[in-house]
């Protein structure tokens, strides 16, 4: 069979290439505004669709609330001369006699290392006894051992020290230079110097958080809020356990970014304008200003405060929408803060499927050409 009007055969080709594009969908970054509106609670969804202004981005400020509570804020520093159970003690014991007690022949002292102060706060010192040390200072478990000895050797002179036990401890793990358990002792009983002395920080300090965990209690602070609000810098006590761990927030960027990924938080507030910064910031051959969407499960009482309404029963699905090109849209992109979980999606430029259909249309039409020519060709 012989074609003999190739404007037949082009009309053929080119209606069959429109019944392909409408049978079948382009490809493309996502839904465009039209279907992301569809799924509003007045349509055909369950989501809310809320235009960002300064209300709704002072609604939704909410950001992680770390921080001490009295409970360990007001505890005082304890006292590093403060002996106790575990504590090792140092003694150097001195006697007025050529045969003394204690001291060998022709040494000028005795020296006692190791002194471990026992469970029940008590050491053995020989000729002076049991004596309590726990709950005493150095200097009084001084004066104890000297009456002691006092009545046996004429004028002892004792000189105690404390030394490095395992009676006050902390332990210190996660992101550090040196995880381990320490003494409380006179340089480290604060939680910075603690830290400092379990080698500093192995994580980005701006996204560090410190857990302190101190019986059935576990509260948690920023790493820099530790030394922007000095009171959280809280005295330690004998058996916390201190967590040092990176943020673990993040948000999801799809859509006409520069690029689609899941971005870990890297500092403590980002905005909605450094949410797309992050990912490569708007693509501009095909991205659309005007339909950049936060989504986001909402709380119950953001939702009723961000809506203006008292009926809302549990977290409610809403859609934020920001509009760069509106002569406020870069500013309430700047405030609106991302929160742990969102999703940052960026629509297509209508004009770019025109393009794709335009594109595949074109192929189409060349393609129906070749076909008529080579039908009439036969």
């Amino acid at each position: 069979m012989i074609f003999k009007h190739s404007g037949w055969a082009k009309s053929v080709a080119l209606l069959a290439a429109f019944a392909v594009l409408s049978s079948c969908g382009l490809p493309r970054v996502g839904p465009n505004k039209r279907e992301i509106f569809a799924g509003s609670v007045q349509r055909e969804g369950d989501a809310f669709i809320v235009s960002v202004n300064r209300r709704v981005t002072t609604a939704t400020a909410i950001y992680p609330a770390l921080g001490f509570t009295p409970a360990f804020l007001d505890a005082g520093v304890l006292g590093s001369d403060t002996i106790r159970p575990g504590d090792t003690l140092g003694l150097t014991i001195y006697e007025n006699v050529e045969d003394g007690l204690l001291v060998p022949e022709g040494a000028p002292a005795t020296v006692l290392n190791e002194v471990q102060v026992d469970g029940d706060g008590f050491i053995f010192v020989p000729y002076a006894g049991r004596i309590r040390a726990a709950g005493n200072s150095p200097e009084a478990i001084r004066r104890i051992i000297t009456e002691g000895l006092g009545s046996q050797t004429p004028d002892p002179q004792v000189l105690v020290r404390r030394l490095a036990g395992d009676g006050a401890t902390v332990s210190v793990v996660g992101g550090v230079g040196g995880s381990g358990v320490y003494p409380i002792e006179r340089p480290t009983r604060t939680l910075s110097a603690m830290l400092a002395q379990a080698g500093g920080l192995a994580i980005p300090q701006e996204v560090a958080q410190v857990t302190v965990v101190r019986g059935n209690m576990r509260e948690k602070v920023w790493f820099e809020d530790i030394f922007t609000h000095p009171r959280y810098d809280i005295a330690l006590r004998d058996g916390d356990r201190i967590l040092v761990e990176q943020d673990s927030r993040s948000f999801s960027a799809l859509g006409a970014t520069g690029s689609q990924q899941l971005v870990d938080f890297e500092r403590q507030v980002i905005s909605a304008i450094e949410a797309i910064a992050l990912v490569g910031g708007l693509s501009t051959a095909i991205a659309d200003p005007t339909g950049v969407f936060v989504f986001r499960n909402e709380p119950e009482e953001i939702a009723e405060a961000v809506l203006n309404r008292n009926d809302m029963v549990g977290p409610q699905r809403m859609v934020y929408v920001l509009d760069l090109t509106e002569p406020t849209g870069m500013f309430e992109a700047r405030d609106f803060a991302i929160r742990d979980g969102d999703t940052v999606y960026v629509t297509e430029a209508p004009y770019v499927q025109f393009q794709k259909i335009l594109g595949a249309l074109t192929g189409a039409t060349g393609a129906a050409s070749t076909l008529a020519s080579t039908a009439s060709s036969n």
